[in-house]
């Protein structure tokens, strides 16, 4: 199977179909895949059409959740429409009013009905319940963050029984930083993630760029076990997308 791999692309629709376009996605006329890697909307504009895309090819697709989705989950429910500070700055509430039409001061206003209409939403009811935490090939792991690991101050260090990790462990995993992480990581299969911008391990890793300067290089990042992908498109205008055969 050919599989197309992106990750991050928090409501950028026109990069997303950008980068579609220019991998040769459309004209494959093979069977394949689309795998996202968490975090489809919080950042760009284009929320609903990008909503509207995942909703007419849900049966070509393979969606990863991530951090992302679960702020919004929680904004709407355990927050009850109510955006906290992390809600604004993470773009959660700007996606709750694109993809409901509320209008700004009617949801705070009207916060309950806000967190109904949000929850009403084909994100919350279809899109973020079809999500899987991880998904497996015979060589490769797609997860938004990372696998569940022993996570510190010092470091991450590997899991072993990581598919039997609880909810909360998958919940910490989607906020892990994968580039550092695979640096302990003994799993046999490449790990290929999203959620940290790769010009960090091009610059801290490879030495080969800074990490937001001119010359930040956003392509994906491939060393030994991880294959990292979000491109930071809200700062770099792209959006990474790799074919794998498995």
């Amino acid at each position: 199977m050919k599989y197309y791999v992106t990750a991050d692309l928090h409501g950028f629709y026109m990069e997303f179909q950008d980068a579609l376009k220019a991998s040769g996605y459309y004209e494959d006329k093979e069977p394949h895949k689309l795998i996202i890697l968490g975090d489809l909307f919080d950042r760009g504009s284009e929320a609903k059409r990008l909503q509207a895309f995942v909703l007419n090819n849900m049966e070509n697709l393979i969606l990863i959740r991530g951090n992302h989705e679960d702020l919004f989950e929680k904004l709407v429910t355990a927050d009850e429409g109510l955006p906290y500070s992390h809600h604004v700055t993470n773009g959660t509430y700007q996606t709750a009013l694109q993809l409901t039409g509320f209008d700004p001061t009617m949801a705070r206003i009207r916060n309950y009905d806000f967190a109904d209409a949000a929850k009403a939403t084909p994100f919350y009811k279809t899109i973020i319940p079809s999500m899987l935490d991880c998904y497996e090939t015979d060589h490769y792991i797609f997860v938004h963050g990372w696998i569940p690991c022993i996570h510190s101050r010092t470091g991450y260090s590997y899991y072993r029984e990581w598919r039997d990790a609880s909810a909360g462990e998958w919940h910490s995993a989607r906020w892990y930083n994968g580039m550092d992480a695979a640096r302990t990581c003994m799993e046999e299969k490449t790990i290929v993630c999203g959620h940290w911008h790769t010009s960090y391990g091009h610059s801290k890793y490879e030495g080969k760029c800074s990490e937001f300067g001119r010359d930040a290089d956003f392509s994906p990042y491939y060393a030994s076990g991880i294959i990292a992908l979000d491109a930071c498109t809200a700062r770099s205008g792209q959006v990474n997308v790799i074919t794998l055969d498995d």
